[in-house]
């Protein structure tokens, strides 16, 4: 994933302007001190350090507060039960550096609407964009945020309108845009592969718990059989028999509900994202397309035929 480095010039440029849209320090990854991923992508290290804190904080109030609770103690006795630990941690902090991901790229997201709101373009229907509106486009931009390569839409106007002079037709803009479009999208998919990664190995975690609590199970069982009538023993070995499929039974229901609910909260993120890429095809098309006026070019001249060069 790409990470960029803050530039001084840049934080300098924010700390002195208190209007301009810096992303050098709005964007919530810098704020904390680590290096911001590329437009809503996240610098996983934060997440993850993230869903530590959080994972470390649930078990201390199942030890300390829920524990002693009347309903919340049977919640705090399948998270601590000691024979499905090796699943049940590892799907919680899965869980939380998730929930992690999918919070930062909310907020970046929210981030990145904000450039959405500039006035970059002039709004008056009589703007028309020529090569010499176009320079004034862009030093309005550069003088709007810190660094526009950071920006979804500001990026796609200051590559379109930096290659003006080299465009022909109207339709070579459109062309511009729509591939940046299609780059944007690509990185906006790429930025869930992590965190789909976690909703597979949330589940796999739980089967593993699932598998062992089986066949736990099914080794106090035979223990069960081979005590005839003791009732002693058979008491003794039934209480393994039930403590096995609680691992296997419990570490399932822990896995799929988390599961569950990561799913659920990357459904409505990659909606609000797609949403807002839409908004910025619409204000491309709407500001920049729809005002285009090219200069006309006159075709090079041919080069005469000998037939003519004798006349």
């Amino acid at each position: 994933m790409a990470q960029f480095p803050i530039s001084s010039k840049a934080a300098d440029r924010g700390a002195d302007n208190p209007d301009l849209l810096a992303w050098s320090q709005g964007d919530i990854e810098n704020r904390f001190g680590f290096k911001g991923g590329r437009y809503t992508s996240v610098n996983h290290a934060f997440a993850f350090l993230i869903g530590a804190l959080l994972t470390g904080i649930l078990y201390a109030l199942m030890v300390f507060v829920f524990i002693h609770l009347p309903v919340a103690s049977k919640v705090a006795t399948m998270f601590m039960r000691p024979s499905n630990q090796f699943a049940v941690i590892p799907a919680t902090f899965f869980f939380f550096g998730g929930l992690a991901i999918l919070f930062l790229k909310g907020k970046k997201v929210q981030f990145q609407e904000r450039a959405l709101k500039l006035s970059a373009v002039p709004a008056e229907p009589e703007f028309v964009l020529t090569e010499t509106t176009a320079a004034t486009v862009l030093a309005r931009i550069h003088s709007l945020v810190d660094q526009p390569r950071h920006f979804v839409l500001l990026n796609r106007l200051d590559r379109a309108l930096s290659n003006f002079k080299n465009i022909g037709q109207v339709n070579d803009v459109s062309a511009i845009l729509r591939a940046q479009a299609e780059n944007d999208e690509d990185q906006v998919a790429s930025s869930y592969t992590v965190v789909n990664g976690l909703v597979w190995a949330i589940p796999v975690l739980g089967f593993i718990g699932t598998v062992l609590g089986l066949s736990l199970a099914i080794g106090r069982f035979t223990q069960t059989l081979q005590a005839a009538g003791d009732l002693t023993l058979i008491r003794a070995s039934l209480q393994g028999v039930t403590g096995g499929l609680a691992t296997a039974f419990e570490s399932t229901l822990v896995a799929l509900t988390f599961t569950l609910i990561l799913q659920l909260v990357i459904t409505f993120q990659q909606k609000r994202e797609m949403a807002f890429l839409d908004e910025c095809n619409d204000y491309c098309h709407s500001h920049i397309v729809s005002k285009l006026r090219l200069a006309d070019r006159q075709p090079p001249s041919s080069v005469p035929t000998a037939t003519e060069a004798r006349s």
